[in-house]
């Protein structure tokens, strides 16, 4: 049996040798049973301990001989099993995909805008619900001017279907917090900066997903990577926050909890998996492809996007190098407009640029959603329950 590790232990643990009593300190033991079988436990609630600056902080891992069973603030506020969400993702967040993770314990997310009506995306919607009963958010991106999306009617769409989740990104969802919060709704905000996320606090979001440079899509403009930026965000934030951006496994994890996050958005690492509805050139694409193989495109629009590099981006690259501050979309507009149907379902993979994070360098199979989602926690459960206590002072 693997007798107890959790938030506290692993922090302290990482943050230096310390004592049983410093890590005590942290939380208390309970000891007991869960569906029939025993489990210790340890609660870490009191994360000022750890960090005078980090606010609220709860986190609870159950070990049995099964393995670990981690609560959050993340895991309570949306009634899923793992601290593990599918962010939303271009032409990939389809109902089978968002039903696969959210089977497996995690959060399925719809990604809103690939359907291109609200009535389909209620139809997508109806879909899912018929392959999971458990809980699914739907992605709701605010785009920069490009278009402008019905988005009180994807929002009633949303509702109607009974959905109670949704994770926003790209601009501000503050003109759309009240007809989601009428009906319940919980809000995940996407963020790339500290002062986004405290925005996105303000504002009423419950949530919000701290995106470092490392993500695939749209990394914002500061490159602050996680290893900074989560722990800045914990310092700030006083709603729970998921890291977002080169997560892949139980290292990933592990670490961002350690970092002050309560979960992992994964984006990239789910469309190399055998549910996601994309084309097998795609799925290849990415086990093949190395930490070095993305580029960062419309750095001088101020939209940068991390993408996997191909031919298409390369003359991206080479018109914003002859152009510079003076190009404009229209000059790329054939290599980024309309590319995700080609890519995604066609399997051109030299169609247009399309997100990819430089996680892409820790993806080395396909597995299903289960057994990604399953490893991980298995993995977490070997790092915290095994590994980081060898550190801890004798």
């Amino acid at each position: 049996m693997a007798i107890g590790a959790g938030f506290g232990t692993a922090i302290t643990i990482a943050m230096g040798r310390m004592g049983a009593d410093t890590i005590r300190s942290a939380g208390y033991w309970t000891k007991g049973r869960q569906k029939g079988r025993p489990f210790f436990c340890l609660h870490a609630f009191d994360s000022t301990t750890l960090h005078p600056r980090v606010h609220n902080a709860r986190i609870v891992i159950a070990f049995d001989k099964h393995g670990a069973d981690m609560k959050t603030r993340i895991t309570e506020l949306f009634g899923i099993k793992h601290p593990i969400i599918q962010g939303g993702m271009h032409f990939v967040g389809l109902a089978e995909m968002a039903a696969a993770v959210s089977n497996a314990g995690g959060l399925g997310i719809i990604t809103g805008l690939t359907q291109n009506t609200p009535e389909k995306l209620a139809a997508e919607i109806k879909k899912c619900k018929q392959m999971t009963d458990k809980p699914i958010g739907v992605n709701l991106t605010f785009l920069p001017g490009f278009s402008n999306p019905p988005y009180p009617e994807y929002i009633q769409a949303i509702v109607e279907g009974g959905v109670r989740i949704v994770e926003t990104a790209g601009r501000s969802p503050e003109a759309y917090m009240p007809a989601l919060k009428q009906h319940g709704v919980k809000v995940i905000h996407k963020c790339t900066s500290v002062r986004h996320s405290l925005k996105a606090e303000r504002i009423g979001c419950d949530a919000v997903s701290v995106d470092g440079f490392e993500c695939g899509g749209h990394p914002g403009e500061d490159d602050i990577p996680n290893f900074i930026l989560l722990p800045l965000a914990a310092e700030a934030l006083k709603i729970p926050f998921v890291a977002s951006g080169g997560m892949a496994d139980g290292r990933s994890l592990v670490a961002a909890m350690a970092l002050g996050a309560e979960g992992m958005n994964m984006g990239t690492r789910f469309i190399a998996t055998k549910e996601a509805p994309v084309h097998q050139n795609v799925k290849d694409a990415l086990v093949k492809a190395t930490e070095l193989d993305t580029r960062l495109i419309m750095r001088p629009l101020r939209n940068t996007e991390r993408v996997l590099n191909n031919a298409a981006v390369e003359r991206i690259i080479k018109t914003e190098k002859e152009k510079g501050d003076a190009t404009t979309i229209q000059d790329i507009m054939a290599e980024v407009a309309g590319v995700y149907p080609k890519v995604m379902q066609g399997g051109d993979m030299d169609a247009g640029a399309w997100s990819c994070g430089m996680v892409a360098g820790l993806i080395h199979d396909v597995p299903t959603c289960k057994e990604l989602i399953d490893r991980i926690m298995a993995e977490a459960d070997a790092i915290i329950a095994k590994r980081l206590p060898k550190f801890a002072a004798a």
